[in-house]
């Protein structure tokens, strides 16, 4: 299905992007732009468009005379939102999952701690909301609507730590939470342990506990950690 607002060049991309990242073009491979346009049917100048996405975020790399090239995984900007939705969406889901959950969890807990002792009065106020939204959504199989929610709040938390680059990985998460959605590697209704726990969090950051804060989000991310054990080992 093809991004919207992005017209050929998304359905390009669409095609493209899951194939290189899923291993299906391998590193060093040459890609032809003639032949792509040919055969996804597009002009050249919505080829190329496609390319430059793809070299923005280091997938490829154009070379006169010979092509688009594959670039190596390390060499991937593999913070890319899309980037992470492409890799979430192949077969090398759980290893990712992984690695992302791993990522939060030396993230979120300091962001935690300095959300207690940074966070704005509204941003505490957004914090709580999130989180009773979460807990209003988390029985009776409505895990879009939870989402939804987690999503704000972990974001919150990100960008209330006043640390800008912790708030720049406000979409990384954002996509991680929901592949896990998406990608059904969460419980029918999430974990009411976890549940409370982001109470919990918003309680402390309102408090100004910067300890309590960061120990109960490291409680959060142990605990995805250990469902993905479960459900994607």
């Amino acid at each position: 299905m093809t991004t919207p607002g992005r017209g050929l060049h998304g359905r390009v991309l669409d095609a493209l992007g899951p194939a290189i990242t899923a291993g299906e073009y391998p590193p060093g491979s040459v890609l032809r732009t003639d032949e792509l346009a040919q055969r996804f049917e597009v002009s050249r100048s919505v080829m190329r468009e496609a390319v430059r996405v793809l070299e923005s975020m280091h997938l490829v790399a154009s070379r006169r005379r010979v092509g688009v090239t594959v670039l190596p995984t390390a060499e991937w900007n593999v913070y890319d939102p899309q980037v992470i939705r492409w890799r979430l969406a192949g077969a090398d889901r759980t290893r990712q999952l992984r690695s992302l959950t791993v990522l939060r969890s030396a993230v979120e807990p300091v962001a935690a701690g300095l959300a207690a002792r940074h966070a704005t009065p509204e941003q505490c106020s957004e914090l709580t909301e999130c989180a009773l939204g979460m807990v209003a959504n988390s029985r009776g199989h409505r895990l879009e609507h939870y989402l939804r929610h987690d999503v704000a709040f972990h974001r919150v938390i990100l960008s209330a730590s006043g640390n800008e680059m912790f708030a720049r990985l406000g979409d990384v998460v954002a996509e991680v939470l929901t592949g896990r959605t998406q990608h059904e590697v969460m419980f029918e209704d999430p974990d009411p342990a976890a549940v409370t726990l982001h109470v919990q969090v918003a309680e402390a950051v309102r408090a100004r506990d910067a300890e309590r804060a960061e120990r109960l989000t490291r409680e959060i991310t142990v605990g995805a950690l250990q469902e993905l054990d479960i459900l994607a080992p």
